[in-house]
């Protein structure tokens, strides 16, 4: 029963409209109809009369050229009589055309003197129509006298006599001429006459037709405003309402003012949009869950090419944390989810702020991984290795916070950061069950990011990344490498190198550092134990307590002790994961 309501307040304003455009379409066709012809007689008369009168002219003094070019012809020594005889032809051939444009233009001038309907002043364009006989039949009737007078002397060689000829038919044809500028004129005087008339009759139809459309529109606005008002203004809150919306503001509500569609429109917009603050809230929620980025792609497949499963370099990071179990110990659970969170919190900014993509939490651990489509191919190793070195500085201001959330005035001084980085190609995409899926990354350098956070342990260092993370890294960070290690589930050595921190922040302590252990690590795979063994202990008094020193030089006493076998690669192998 509601429906039929805005389609009949709208189909009255249509009919009503509609027969007020029809009535001044009625007035305005009879009144502009004569002017049209009016305006047909002008275009397609008078004007193409005027053009003859004006080619005769043009046909004159063609004319006159092909008769001279006919002498030049005969003149030439000796006479091309070829050429001649084609400029005979184009002489006659002008004359004709001359009496064609008479004709047409008298024809035309005719036309408009029988044509009753129209305003004109016959008895001028019937002397217009004599002259232009008369002329052209004098131009006809001398011109052909004087062209035959001219042949024989042409013939003859009498070129004075030619001469002659040719003077008095250009003196003629001048007097042609004129005389036909003269009835143009003429003819262009009664044009601005019948013009008058013309624009006389038009102004007055434009001044009806302004004013009957005038009143058409005034009564037709009044009309639709009378009836459209109960439209416009709830339509006019639904747009507003919408514009909110798609600003990003679903904390409105709109008034249900009216009981027709519109009425029910708004009803439906109102619970779109607690459909939508729902959606929201949801949103926010699971992004807290999964990294939004991710949340974007699973709901937009086109943004999210892998989802279904492929094969891409990528870049993972593994982060732990060096003696939580211990810490862990005692606390209350309250304590410890506050303790929880505000680690994983630290340790999540540097990679969220470094544009990776953070996997999964697994206890005290984190993984994330870096590459497309979420970063460029040529960004991601770097971006990981600078999210380390942020890492690990936040680790260190860890140490100060934590004593303040537990209570406690310290905490134990092997609570460190540890984190491993590799880059290699891996499978990505949406990995799971019918029951519950996960968009993750598997593989080889997922396991070997994740024994390099571990190998942390052996050597006392806190951030390791394999050779190919730090070449792709470039000089984003200063490093050095450490040692090739044969990790579990690989049969190959891969070199280790520890991130040290940004480029060009090593002080001079780290530098020497950097130097005195390259020096005992390149000893160290040549056999040369006691030169290793100095540079490793020179390295240490460089920096003091150094991990990586430490450990080396206590290997490198081992095999003092008991050599490695004679095919000893220089690597090591971990024995754990």
């Amino acid at each position: 029963m509601l429906r039929p309501t805005i389609r009949k307040r709208i189909l009255g304003i249509a009919i009503g409209l509609i027969l007020l455009m029809a009535i001044t379409s009625v007035l305005s066709t009879v009144m502009t109809r004569k002017i049209a012809h009016q305006l047909d007689e002008f275009s397609s008369k008078y004007v193409e009369a005027y053009g003859h009168l004006a080619r005769m002219n043009v046909r004159s003094l063609e004319q006159s050229l092909a008769l001279q070019r006919m002498v030049i012809a005969k003149m030439q020594s000796p006479p091309d009589n070829a050429g001649f005889a084609d400029r005979q032809k184009i002489y006659e051939a002008k004359g004709l055309e001359i009496e064609q444009e008479a004709q047409a233009a008298r024809s035309l001038i005719n036309a408009i003197i029988e044509d009753t309907s129209t305003e004109s002043d016959n008895a001028r364009l019937g002397r217009i129509d004599d002259r232009i006989e008369h002329v052209n039949g004098d131009l006809r009737r001398y011109l052909s006298e004087e062209y035959k007078r001219l042949l024989s002397p042409l013939e003859a060689g009498n070129f004075p006599e030619v001469r002659s000829i040719l003077a008095r038919s250009d003196t003629f044809r001048d007097e042609f001429n004129q005389k036909v500028e003269e009835i143009r004129t003429d003819m262009l005087a009664q044009v601005r006459g019948d013009s008058v008339v013309t624009m006389r009759d038009q102004q007055t139809a434009i001044t009806i037709s302004a004013i009957l459309t005038g009143l058409a529109a005034i009564l037709g606005l009044m009309f639709s405003l009378f009836i459209s008002t109960g439209i416009t203004t709830p339509v006019r809150r639904l747009l507003d309402g919408t514009r909110a919306v798609e600003a990003g503001r679903l904390d409105g509500s709109i008034d249900v003012t009216t009981r027709d569609e519109i009425g029910q429109l708004t009803a439906a917009f109102n619970n779109m949009v607690e459909q939508l603050r729902h959606k929201e809230r949801l949103r926010e929620t699971f992004g807290r869950y999964v990294d939004p980025r991710v949340v974007e792609g699973l709901i937009d497949p086109k943004s999210l090419t892998a989802s279904d499963g492929e094969r891409r370099v990528m870049t993972v990071l593994f982060c732990d944390m060096k003696g939580f179990t211990g810490l862990s110990e005692g606390m209350t659970p309250k304590g410890l989810v506050k303790v929880m969170n505000h680690y994983l919190s630290t340790m999540s900014g540097p990679i969220r702020s470094h544009r990776g993509i953070i996997d999964k939490y697994i206890g005290d651990a984190i993984m994330a991984y870096w590459g497309p489509p979420f970063t460029e191919n040529d960004e991601q190793a770097r971006l990981a290795c600078l999210a380390a070195v942020e890492m690990a500085q936040r680790g260190v201001a860890l140490r100060t916070e934590l004593p303040e959330l537990l209570g406690v005035r310290t905490i134990p001084s092997d609570c460190t950061i540890r984190i491993g980085i590799a880059t290699g190609e891996v499978l990505v995409g949406s990995i799971g069950s019918e029951f519950m899926m996960s968009y993750t990354v598997m593989g080889d350098a997922v396991n070997l990011a994740s024994r390099l956070e571990g190998a942390n342990k052996i050597y006392g260092s806190s951030s390791l990344a394999s050779e190919p993370t730090i070449k792709a890294a470039g000089d984003a960070v200063a490093f050095r490498e450490i040692d090739r290690l044969i990790v579990v589930g690989q049969s190959h050595p891969e070199a280790v190198f520890e991130i040290m921190g940004r480029k060009d922040e090593l002080d001079d302590n780290q530098s020497r550092l950097q130097e005195r252990y390259a020096e005992g690590l390149a000893a160290y795979r040549a056999r040369h134990w006691d030169d290793a063994r100095q540079a490793f202990d020179a390295a240490l008094e460089a920096f003091p307590g150094d991990g990586p020193s430490t450990a080396m030089a206590r290997r490198v006493a081992q095999f003092q002790a008991n050599p490695p076998p004679a095919d000893w690669d220089g690597a090591w192998r971990l024995d754990q994961k």
